[in-house]
């Protein structure tokens, strides 16, 4: 079998020491442009490739791999814009860096591949908006990996937060409801604790909360409707909205509940969540806005609504620009502050005075 070309072979072809023919791959050291042309050169004439990327590695003690925690299936993920923006902002961020994403499952899951717990990474962002990030952050300080945290609620001064305002923000959006007129307001919650309890949220399920994102909205919301009922989904979906603004309009049959005795409107924790109260309201006859305004959170563009969703943008990209910005300090053995970005109210054409 040929031996494979190596490093040393290239140098000799192209006249040069190894050390320049290294330089010349690497692009980091003073090579002339002839130079590394005729290293290239003999590189193509051997079939060279390149330095081997596991000795680079080991010899700079980093893997040039950061991970990125979904507690969901990818699958699940890719379905939501806001973690793809996510996710693009957290690659411009690391683009410094040279570095790779390795979206990691939650530890526990049924993936047969790489975790949090094992993963070869230098360093991690935990995705917020989930139950799990407590538990999460103890395993990866465990490991001693640097970790940043997208929402992550109370990290500790160790680990960089890159928040939203979203108790201020879902006031904002309550506040306009308040300005219509509207008084009988309910909300539509992201996931409370780690199993997902979906159903009425009572003070049961508001003790055992785990997820930040979704106690500060339901604060921001009560803030104006302190006595409005809201109904925990399982998952951030267009489905799981429909199955729970439900159980705010309808009775157990399945039948419309009166006017008197069903919301007028109802604030949603996100914009996925937002387009499935909307379809629930069509199923069961009711117009937006004219019988139920919605109003949502996030910013984005959910295939197959027709409205112009009333919602609190917020900056997805730049707060995963900010998080891998922040890795990129953490690496190279500098501070990295916590970040707190605004959400901004768009008025669109889900939200209405009350017809009652």
């Amino acid at each position: 079998m040929t031996a494979r070309p190596t490093l040393a072979d290239v140098a000799a072809r192209a006249g040069v020491s190894a050390s320049t023919a290294s330089l010349a791959f690497s692009g980091s050291g003073p090579v002339s442009d002839a130079t590394k042309e005729r290293v290239l050169a003999a590189a193509a004439e051997l079939g060279y490739a390149g330095p081997d990327p596991r000795a680079r590695s080991l010899r700079r003690g980093r893997s040039g791999i950061v991970g990125v925690v979904l507690e969901e299936r990818v699958r699940s993920a890719f379905l939501d814009p806001v973690k793809i923006r996510t996710l693009d902002g957290i690659a411009d961020g690391i683009a410094p860096l040279g570095a790779a994403l390795l979206l990691l499952p939650f530890v526990g899951g049924e993936s047969e591949g790489a975790t949090i717990e094992d993963a070869p990474v230098d360093a991690v962002v935990l995705i917020g908006c989930s139950p799990r990030v407590g538990h999460s952050l103890e395993i990866l300080r465990r490991r001693g990996i640097p970790t940043v945290a997208i929402e992550g609620g109370p990290t500790g001064d160790d680990v960089p937060d890159i928040s939203i305002d979203n108790r201020d923000a879902t006031r904002r959006g309550a506040e306009h409801l308040e300005a219509l007129g509207h008084r009988d307001v309910g909300v539509v919650t992201l996931a409370f604790d780690a199993e997902r309890t979906s159903g009425p949220v009572d003070a049961a399920l508001e003790a055992r909360a785990t997820t930040q994102v979704t106690i500060e909205r339901l604060q921001g919301a009560r803030d104006v409707f302190p006595e409005a009922p809201a109904v925990a989904a399982a998952t951030s979906s267009v489905e799981d909205g429909r199955l729970a603004a439900r159980l705010l309009l309808a009775d157990a049959s399945g039948r419309v509940l009166p006017a008197e005795r069903r919301p007028t409107a109802i604030i949603a924790q996100s914009d996925l969540l937002a387009a499935g109260v909307i379809l629930a309201a069509e199923e069961l006859g009711l117009t937006v806005p004219g019988e139920l305004s919605v109003v949502g959170f996030d910013g984005i563009r959910v295939d197959g609504l027709r409205h112009d969703l009333t919602t609190l943008e917020q900056p997805s990209t730049d707060k995963g620009r900010a998080a891998g910005e922040a890795v990129v300090r953490l690496l190279a053995g500098e501070p990295a502050a916590s970040l707190a970005f605004t959400s901004t109210l768009h008025l669109g054409d889900t939200t209405a005075p009350p017809a009652r």
